[in-house]
C-alpha cells in the first residue's frame, strides 16, 4: 500500500511490482529508492493451465531445499479516517526463466545471499541495484506437481508440498 494512497482499495493493484517499471511507477518509485526488503520463503506455488477451466498446481523451490529470499518493497500507510497505520509489502516480479515459462509470464525476483546486503543497503538513487532484478537461474530451481488442496487457504499442512507423482521434478 503506497503511503500516498487515499484508501485501501489501492492494495488490490499493488500486490506485485514489475521490475521494469519500479523506477517510473508512482506506486513503487519512492519505495524502490528507500524501502527495499527481502521476503524469506522456502517455496511458492504456480498453476499451469491445462484447459479452459483446469489448472495443475506446482510447488516451486530451490534445488538445495533451503530458505531463499525474494525482492520486495515495503511501505507504511496511514488511514486518515481512523489514524491507524498499516505496514505492507509487495513482491517484485520479472520475466520468467525457462522453468517458470509454462506456468506464468512473470516470476518473483529471487535475490542470492551474496546480494542481500547490497539489496538492503541505502543507495544513491542514481545507483539503485537494478541489475539484481533478473530471472533466477533455472538450473538452480525445481518444480513438481502437487495436489489441488493448495488452492484452498483453509488447508495448511506439510502434505501440501508433497509430490503428486514420482518423477515429476523439473
Amino acid at each position: 500500500m503506497p503511503f500516498w494512497a487515499k484508501d485501501a482499495k489501492v492494495a488490490y493493484n499493488t500486490i506485485n511490482a514489475k521490475a521494469e517499471t519500479l523506477s517510473t511507477s508512482p506506486a513503487f518509485r519512492e519505495a524502490f529508492k528507500r524501502r527495499r526488503c527481502l521476503i524469506p520463503l522456502d517455496g511458492f506455488y504456480e498453476w499451469q493451465p491445462l484447459g479452459a477451466k483446469t489448472k495443475q498446481p506446482f510447488a516451486v523451490a530451490l534445488k538445495h531445499g533451503g530458505l531463499f529470499a525474494v525482492a520486495g518493497l515495503w511501505d507504511r500507510w496511514k488511514d486518515k479516517s481512523t489514524g491507524a497505520s498499516l505496514e505492507t509489502y509487495t513482491v517484485i516480479t520479472t520475466d520468467p526463466n525457462e522453468l517458470m515459462e509454462p506456468f506464468h509470464n512473470r516470476m518473483p525476483v529471487i535475490v542470492k545471499p551474496d546480494d542481500f546486503e547490497r539489496w538492503m543497503a541505502p543507495a544513491d538513487p542514481a545507483r539503485l541495484p537494478v541489475d539484481l532484478l533478473r530471472p533466477y537461474p533455472q538450473e538452480e530451481m525445481a518444480a513438481w506437481k502437487v495436489g489441488n488442496a493448495v488452492g484452498n487457504v483453509r488447508n495448511n499442512s506439510p502434505a501440501l508440498i508433497a509430490p503428486l507423482e514420482q518423477g515429476t521434478l523439473f
